[in-house]
């Protein structure tokens, strides 16, 4: 049974069952969203989280709790908010997906889970590759934006599998545990690490991205301002003479000759020229 908390009569069947220990109930019905686990006279509970689903989006920033308890012969899954892993399970058990023991219903639970999570680890890694290749044949930086977007949700993924990767070690090392569900529980827990292990290796990639990023405008920087050291050297000595030709004071040189604004524009051009030269003699000049 999946439930709608956000329906009153859901809530209500849910405090009325007896079925259910008291503490699985106080669990489903809990406003407390963080992702915790809860072992209860043979009954699983758990408060796991995915990425919620708007109804013209698959899958949207917000995280949200999925609530469900286990029992010897039945699943509960309950959540507020619409989450992308009910309909990867809606759509396996309408393709034909039988799920015959609690194991199997744990299973297939926890792997929709895991599968939406996996699906935008690969979209992340993909977006990081391409920006990566871009960069790096054609010279082309990516949009500071969308890398800030990709780092943003990589946190959000690591830190919800991190989380549920210590649920289920709980679980795990819980002596409460039906002996049937042990298996289930330590392949899940290899899963989630698997998982946790990509959206590390992605954040690393994106580091280093952006530490390319970073060379790259760092180095075009440096040029930019060779560029205007060099011009800054060629242009101070004329502009020294310039400066001591429009004194307007006795005694400046070619002041009444009719070629005097000839040779002092051929003497600023030659300190130029000898600045250059000089700076090619030390090195301090490349091509």
């Amino acid at each position: 049974m999946h439930l709608n908390l956000v329906d009153q009569r859901a809530r209500h069947w849910i405090e009325n069952e007896t079925a259910f220990p008291e503490a699985i109930r106080t669990l489903l019905l809990a406003k407390d969203v963080h992702q915790s686990a809860l072992v209860d006279q043979g009954f699983l509970g758990c408060v796991l989280h995915d990425f919620e689903r708007d109804f013209d989006a698959r899958i949207v920033d917000r995280v949200g709790a999925l609530r469900f308890v286990l029992g010897p012969r039945f699943i509960v899954t309950a959540r507020h908010h619409p989450l992308r892993c009910a309909d990867i399970i809606r759509g396996r058990i309408a393709a034909g997906a039988r799920v015959p023991t609690a194991a199997t219903a744990l299973d297939l639970l926890v792997d929709a889970v895991i599968e939406a999570e996996t699906d935008l680890v690969r979209g992340l890694n993909e977006t990081v590759l391409k920006a990566e290749d871009d960069l790096l044949d054609d010279g082309r930086s990516p949009d500071a934006r969308a890398m800030a977007n990709v780092r943003r949700r990589a946190v959000q993924l690591h830190r919800l599998l991190g989380g549920m990767r210590a649920v289920f070690q709980r679980i795990e090392q819980d002596e409460d545990l039906p002996e049937a569900l042990l298996p289930t529980v330590e392949r899940v827990s290899q899963r989630i690490l698997a998982v946790d292990a990509d959206v590390v290796a992605t954040q690393t990639q994106l580091r280093l991205l952006r530490d390319e990023m970073d060379s790259q405008a760092a180095q075009r920087t440096n040029q930019n301002l060779y560029v205007l050291s060099i011009l800054t050297a060629l242009v101070l000595p004329a502009t020294f003479i310039t400066g001591i030709f429009g004194m307007n004071t006795g005694g400046l040189p070619w002041a009444t000759s009719p070629i005097g604004t000839l040779l002092a524009g051929l003497l600023a051009v030659a300190s130029a020229a000898a600045v250059w030269m000089l700076l090619r003699a030390l090195g301090l000049a490349r091509r």
